[in-house]
C-alpha cells in the first residue's frame, strides 16, 4: 500500500493490506490500533454481511471484541508518505490539496468549498511539497 492509509481490509479475500512505510515507522501503533481496526472490518463482514464501513456493527466489534475506542482514522505522522500538495485559498484561510484533488480541479471534474466561509477554493499557484 502507498499513500496516507495505514491499512485496508479486503473483505472478499478476507485479507489485510498494510502500508509498509508507515508500519516500519509506527510498529506499536499498528499492533495496538491498525491491525485491530482492519481485523474488525473482516469480522464485521463475516458476521453481519454488507454494512457501512464504520457503522454501528464495526464500532461494536471494536469496542466489545478488542476493547478499543472505535476511531475511523489514525494519528500517525504521514510526512514520509504524503505526496505533493498544492495551496488553495478561500475567503478566510488556505488549504493544502493532494495532487489527486488538485488534478481534478484542473480538469474541471471537481470544485471544493470552504466549510467555514462557504467560498470556493482557488489555486494560489504554489506547490507546497
Amino acid at each position: 500500500m502507498r499513500g496516507k492509509a495505514a491499512g485496508k481490509a479486503l473483505l472478499q479475500l478476507n485479507t489485510i493490506k498494510l502500508n509498509t512505510v508507515l508500519f516500519a515507522e509506527n510498529q506499536q501503533a499498528f499492533i495496538d490500533e491498525v491491525l485491530p481496526h482492519e481485523l474488525a472490518h473482516l469480522i464485521t463482514h463475516q458476521v453481519f454481511g454488507r454494512v457501512r464501513p464504520h457503522g454501528k456493527e464495526w464500532q461494536y466489534v471494536m469496542a466489545k471484541v478488542f476493547g478499543i475506542k472505535p476511531e475511523r482514522t489514525h494519528t500517525m505522522d504521514i510526512s514520509s508518505v504524503q505526496g505533493k500538495t498544492f495551496e488553495y485559498q478561500c475567503g478566510c484561510r488556505s488549504y493544502p490539496l493532494s495532487i489527486r484533488r488538485h488534478n481534478k480541479v484542473q480538469r474541471e471534474e471537481s470544485q471544493y468549498t470552504c466549510r467555514s466561509c462557504g467560498n470556493g477554493l482557488a489555486f494560489t499557484g504554489k506547490q507546497l511539497s
